[in-house]
């Protein structure tokens, strides 16, 4: 039985990861130093906790566990905060991250599954947006996601390692039964802060631009369910486990979604009426993200199981009408802590 390591392993993504993962027949091992994680969704998987930070806490999970394989979650992911706290980023997004690599490579572990980002890409200059588009982030986040890339491609040649970077676009949705869903302590996705704001949590959502060049005058963007995220996942180390060259995969849905369409289909859903605010737009948010990802469904046949938005918001509502409170671990912030959407 493979023993996988998934870093961050008890975020949002990160724990449908680790399900998927179990019911392929892996052993998911999860690393993780719950900043922003729940021990809550994780089930029955092991958990360690520790940070990347701490490279004997990494060797000594990776050695006592058997571990062959690492797909690598944790990173800080909030675009407004990377650009007041850079080095915060800079440190744990790359710093860490070389720790991990190098524990690794220690453990002679050479195979990588990369969580990367759309940021990577900044404004585009076509849409829909493939792989081979340019490579220009506009903030800190999606500048430390894309060094780490280049990261490993140089790690490839020196040291013999594979890996395969997933580059996501929005990552939306819950499990069907409503069991898992997302809980951010600092909620940024439009989704959620929508669906709080039909439970009441929220007194308003706020728009940010209503005079986009799109149909309603708002941002457009490309949300996947974290289901078809997880699957990718799955297909990507078993392919690089059957020997696949590394590669670079976007994972979207291929579909635009207004901001205005996302509130009338929430509102659909819950059948509660959903106040909104229109405020100014945010420097840098282009007008339209959508992915092109027919490079994963050639090489890897990966097939999106919730292509419409309804079923996403469907499965996001049954999690946060049954779990208004999360996952019901949640501590106190500082106040100073401003929400911001990344949508």
């Amino acid at each position: 039985m493979s023993r996988v390591l998934v870093t961050g392993g008890a975020g949002y993504v990160g724990s449908f990861i680790v399900r998927a993962l179990s019911r392929k027949g892996y052993e998911p091992f999860v690393y993780d130093n719950l900043e922003e994680g729940h021990r809550n969704a994780v089930a029955d998987a092991e958990l360690i906790h520790g940070d990347l930070a701490d490279s004997d806490r990494i060797y000594q999970a990776l050695r006592d566990y058997g571990i062959d394989s690492v797909i690598h979650m944790a990173a800080y992911c909030l675009v407004g905060e990377s650009e007041r706290l850079p080095l915060k980023y800079f440190q744990n997004n790359i710093s860490n991250g070389l720790n991990l690599l190098d524990t690794m490579f220690q453990a002679k572990i050479k195979v990588v599954v990369f969580s990367s980002s759309a940021a990577v890409y900044g404004a585009p200059s076509c849409i829909p947006i493939d792989e081979d588009a340019p490579t220009h982030p506009t903030n800190v986040y999606g500048e430390t996601k894309l060094y780490y890339e280049r990261i490993l491609e140089k790690c490839e040649g020196a040291y013999g390692l594979r890996y395969v970077n997933l580059r996501y676009f929005n990552a939306a949705g819950a499990d069907k039964d409503g069991a898992m869903g997302e809980d951010h302590y600092h909620e940024t996705h439009l989704i959620p802060l929508v669906l709080k704001t039909a439970l009441g949590q929220r007194k308003a959502i706020e728009i940010f631009g209503t005079d986009y060049p799109t149909s309603d005058g708002t941002c457009i963007r490309d949300y996947i369910h974290v289901e078809d995220l997880a699957n990718a996942h799955i297909l990507a180390l078993e392919a690089l486990q059957h020997g696949l060259k590394s590669a670079t995969y976007n994972l979207g849905n291929g579909k635009g979604y207004s901001v205005k369409e996302v509130l009338n289909t929430a509102t659909r859903v819950t059948g509660r009426e959903i106040p909104w605010i229109p405020a100014e737009r945010r420097p840098g948010d282009p007008a339209i993200l959508v992915a092109s990802s027919d490079r994963i469904k050639r090489d890897l046949g990966w097939n999106i199981q919730f292509p419409e938005l309804i079923q996403i918001v469907q499965t996001a509502w049954a999690w946060h009408h049954s779990h208004p409170e999360g996952y019901g671990d949640r501590v106190s912030h500082p106040e100073s802590w401003k929400e911001e959407r990344r949508e």
